[in-house]
């Protein structure tokens, strides 16, 4: 997919962390219950760490119980690509941003109520701007 937002890795390996690098650019994934926002309740918007789109808002996160901040929907569906992902001998749902294919997580139809969908999100993948 072509994406509006072309990432320069370059720039990217000096700004981010090597974690946040390893998640966003190689598809890697942080620990769970030790990360930035999974327990959060601050009040604001989770944008995407590479190229800042709006991805998330608080009024979309819940406690999953699963240690990574996770969301029943995106702001919008269009900022959000999914990509079935068979490795790992299993089906899983890649998400990335759909702006710049920033590698987030994955979603799960295991959510709550009203879309059944749980977005599952690394911190290191995010940036969060609080109301």
């Amino acid at each position: 997919m072509a994406y509006k937002i072309e990432l320069d890795r370059e720039k990217l390996q000096k700004a981010l962390t090597p974690l946040e690098y390893n998640v966003c650019l190689n598809h890697g994934t942080e620990a769970p219950f030790q990360n930035e926002f999974h327990d959060s309740k601050a009040k604001g918007t989770y944008s995407c760490k590479c190229c800042k789109t709006p991805l998330f808002t608080s009024e979309a996160k819940f406690d999953s119980g699963t240690g990574w901040p996770s969301y029943f929907q995106p702001i919008k569906e269009k900022d959000i690509e999914e990509i079935v992902d068979d490795s790992l001998g299993m089906r899983r749902v890649e998400v990335r941003c759909g702006a710049c294919g920033s590698h987030l997580g994955h979603v799960f139809p295991d959510g709550p109520a009203p879309t059944y969908q749980r977005y599952c999100i690394n911190s290191a993948s995010l940036d969060f701007e609080e109301e």
